[in-house]
């Protein structure tokens, strides 16, 4: 093999494979000398990949964690299961994951061969995730082409629905994608109104990256995170609340439910102070429920209200599953017991002689 990158190529694949490789296996495997396959171990490494070398009868070379992230190679199985993957991850993903699950899903895509996006299209077609929690699902094909034009500093155009129902088309500088937990954003610079707006993807459709490149502006915010949050608190009803929660501040903070805005300031060991915002009482209730744990909620009413209504609805399905069970029970029992209190042998419970017509 005299192709210098083909074989670096290929050695690096046989290197990624997590296994020690002697030098003669190598050598062998791509039809070059020793010697040859230590100049290209040298090669690698200039290039930043960190391969370790063993002495001895049983040494060889394996490739090992470095300092930086360098380029991997994938066969066609791994690169179809990391796209599947990282689509899943994108739409319904850990939270702190979803934003990097679209950068990383645009790069594959963009180089991924056609055989295999087809491979990847049809798979995510005939699967249907279940989806938890009460925040609208978004195309991963739409979120990745977002995700590209905002690497690349493309121009956008698509159409975009309002929250009054109002349908317009827009011509946007994006400049960062950001994830909630509950629903994706875009922020952009809207040149049609020139001013920045922030976009709900949910709420986006046809988007079209223009290939008009542009030069970023100045974000009027400290980060993307900060602007998002300060437009949604203009926006959105937002309901605040405060409670004393009996759980230590260091097991509520970063619990899952409380991914947006709040703060803890701790009371003991034993309890916590929480301060929240969210835009549904929903949310706030489900939160405060998942924490398992005992509670008092001091703002909003209208929380506390809601609370009510759902100790309500729990009291009477409980109350309506013991009815309903104590009904079962008596009547097998009268099933075994016959209408007039005769068991099924004819005998009554009291030991007299069955009735008869």
């Amino acid at each position: 093999m005299s192709d210098t990158p083909v074989r670096l190529l290929n050695l690096l694949s046989l290197l990624q494979t997590p296994r020690e490789w002697p030098g003669s296996e190598l050598a062998e495997r791509l039809g070059v000398s020793p010697r040859t396959i230590r100049r290209d171990i040298d090669r690698l490494r200039d290039l930043g990949y960190p391969v370790q070398a063993t002495m001895g009868a049983v040494g060889g070379y394996r490739l090992v964690a470095g300092t930086a992230m360098p380029p991997l190679l994938l066969d066609d199985e791994e690169a179809v299961a990391i796209a599947v993957g990282l689509r899943a991850a994108a739409g319904h993903a850990v939270v702190g994951i979803e934003e990097a699950s679209v950068r990383a899903l645009g790069k594959l895509l963009q180089v991924l061969p056609s055989r295999l996006r087809h491979r990847v299209g049809t798979l995510n077609t005939a699967t249907v995730p279940l989806l938890t929690g009460d925040g609208p699902t978004v195309d991963p094909e739409a979120l990745t082409l977002l995700a590209g034009a905002v690497t690349n500093h493309e121009r956008l155009r698509f159409a975009y629905r309002a929250r009054d129902g109002a349908e317009t088309r827009r011509n946007v500088e994006p400049e960062r994608l950001v994830s909630t937990g509950r629903r994706w954003y875009l922020i952009g610079y809207d040149l049609d109104r020139d001013d920045w707006r922030l976009f709900r993807v949910d709420r986006l459709t046809e988007p079209f990256a223009t290939g008009a490149r542009f030069t970023p502006r100045p974000l009027p915010a400290e980060d993307a995170a900060v602007f998002v949050a300060s437009r949604l608190r203009g926006h959105t009803p937002t309901h605040t609340m405060v409670a004393t929660v009996h759980r230590p501040a260091a097991e509520v903070d970063g619990w899952m439910p409380w991914t947006g805005d709040y703060e803890l300031e701790p009371i003991d060991d034993h309890s916590c102070l929480l301060r929240s915002r969210a835009d549904s009482l929903k949310w706030l209730a489900a939160g405060l429920l998942m924490l398992d744990c005992d509670f008092e909620v001091h703002e909003p009413p209208e929380l506390r209200e809601h609370l009510r209504t759902i100790a309500t609805r729990a009291d009477r399905a409980a109350n309506r599953g013991n009815r309903e069970n104590r009904g079962n029970r008596e009547n097998r029992e009268n099933g075994e017991n016959g209408e007039n209190g005769e068991n099924r042998n004819g005998a009554r419970p009291d030991g007299r002689a069955p009735t008869g017509n």
